[in-house]
């Protein structure tokens, strides 16, 4: 009897799979390499001296400052937002638990610029708490707790969605055993659950921050674009350029690719220890029935 071929499948000929692979590696280079490429050259075309009197700036120097500051008070407090989310939907049954995935999404489909727009009419002089907190002489728009607030909106559901898979797949198997041996909810989190999240949690950690670090959207609208007061790194590019002052944008603009590129490799570093939704780290292994009932 003849041996039934099997269809042919699509990138089987030599010639249709590299003709992918190069086509795939130009659109690489002429939008993903080539920007940061620019970048590097522009930045440093004027020479040394210019670009450390451009970084060194006080309005750039503030910047940066206040970007860094702003992601100290969103990403951990989206970490533990995200952490206290995947424990309750993956480990509980309750109502409304279909409702709150989808609340998270929400961040995702909603444009950061709307977003913005939502905090004004909430937190703005003219928004709904605006004439109470006038009145308490407590400022959230234009100022850290706007930028702070936006950024933390828009980066909530990073953390959640590393873990939500990951725990899902896990199950409640070695916390359910650990409760049953007489460990505390605590002690159960800190020695069964968090060692097996670890590697996806700092995944998803990395991805916050660097997305808060690059949010222009969001900020743009609650922070009022003010020099050198409210300014942070990306609004601050865009203001040296319409200033007409390309070489202080372009060095500004290359601390953010350089961030882009230590996220990258910290991303590719984290994927080889299983993180992230491509992977499943291995579970840790538990621990002998007297140490965790103690």
């Amino acid at each position: 009897m003849a041996k039934h071929k099997k269809p042919p499948r699509v990138g089987d000929q030599p010639a249709f799979r590299r003709s992918l692979i190069g086509a795939v590696l130009v659109v690489t280079a002429l939008f993903i390499v080539a920007p940061l490429v620019v970048i590097g050259i522009e930045a440093s075309s004027r020479g040394w001296s210019v670009y450390s009197a451009a970084i060194a700036h006080p309005d750039t120097r503030h910047a940066i400052f206040l970007t860094v500051l702003t992601a100290l008070i969103a990403v951990p407090i989206n970490t533990v937002f995200g952490v206290a989310a995947a424990w309750a939907i993956t480990k509980f049954d309750f109502p409304g638990r279909r409702l709150l995935l989808i609340v998270i999404e929400i961040p995702f489909s909603v444009s950061p610029v709307v977003a913005g727009v939502a905090y004004l009419f909430v937190y703005g002089l003219q928004g709904l708490f605006g004439p109470a907190l006038q009145s308490a002489d407590i400022k959230i728009m234009f100022a850290l707790p706007g930028i702070a607030l936006a950024s933390m909106f828009v980066t909530a559901p990073f953390v959640a969605r590393e873990l939500i898979p990951l725990m899902q797949a896990q199950g409640r198997d070695l916390e359910e055993a650990a409760t049953s041996l007489g460990a505390s909810g605590w002690r159960t989190f800190f020695s069964v659950t968090l060692p097996n999240i670890r590697w996806a949690l700092l995944y998803g950690v990395v991805l916050c921050n660097a997305r808060v670090m690059g949010e222009f959207g969001a900020v743009s609208v609650v922070s009022g674009n003010i020099r050198g007061q409210t300014n942070t790194l990306p609004l601050h590019i865009e203001l040296l350029y319409h200033d007409y002052q390309t070489a202080g944008a372009f060095a500004a603009a290359s601390i953010l690719a350089v961030l882009a590129v230590a996220t990258l490799i910290a991303k590719v570093l984290l994927e080889r220890q299983g993180a992230g939704r491509g992977g499943r780290p291995a579970l840790a292994a538990p621990q002998p029935a007297s140490e965790t009932a103690t």
